[in-house]
C-alpha cells in the first residue's frame, strides 16, 4: 500500500463528531463500531501526513499560530474556496486507508481586484483491497493583482 496510512480509529472519530456537535451514539458500547463516520471525517487524514504544511510541529511556529504573520508556508496563500467529499462506500471505523494525493485542474476568471487562479487538488482514499472508497477535492483561489 503506497500513501499516508490513515487509521480510522473509533476514539478519534468521536472526537471529530463531539468537535462537530454530533451525536455520539454507541459511545462506550461495543456497538461504537457500527457508529457512522462523520461525512467531513476524511480531511483528519491531515494528522498522519508528516509533510501536510497546516500541520503543526512542538516547537515551531505554524500558519495560525500567531507566531508569525497568517501567510501559508512554500507559497503566497489562497482561499480556501470549495471543499468536496465524494463517497464510493461508507468508512469503517477500524480499517487503514491509503491516502494519495493528486492535482487537478487550473483555470482563471477575471475579478474586479485582478486575476482568479483557480487549483483543484485532490485526495483519493484507498482501502487494504486497493479499492478506491472516497475522493476529497479541494478548490483554492490566490488573485494575481493587476499592477
Amino acid at each position: 500500500m503506497t500513501g499516508t496510512p490513515f487509521p480510522i480509529e473509533r476514539g478519534h472519530v468521536l472526537a471529530f463528531a463531539r468537535a462537530l456537535g454530533e451525536e455520539t451514539a454507541g459511545e462506550g458500547t461495543a456497538g461504537a463500531e457500527a457508529a457512522a463516520v462523520p461525512p467531513t471525517f476524511p480531511i483528519a487524514f491531515a494528522q498522519f501526513d508528516p509533510d501536510w504544511p497546516l500541520r503543526m510541529e512542538p516547537g515551531k511556529p505554524w500558519n495560525g499560530s500567531g507566531a508569525e504573520p497568517g501567510v501559508a508556508s512554500g507559497g503566497p496563500g489562497g482561499l480556501h474556496a470549495e471543499q468536496e467529499f465524494e463517497y464510493i462506500r461508507p468508512l469503517r471505523i477500524g480499517e487503514t486507508l491509503s491516502a494519495r494525493r493528486r492535482d487537478g485542474r487550473t483555470w482563471q476568471k477575471p475579478g474586479g481586484r485582478g486575476v482568479l487562479n483557480f487549483t483543484e487538488r485532490h485526495i483519493d482514499f484507498y482501502d487494504a483491497d486497493e479499492q478506491l472508497v472516497a475522493r476529497s477535492t479541494t478548490v483554492t483561489v490566490i488573485v494575481a493583482v493587476a499592477s
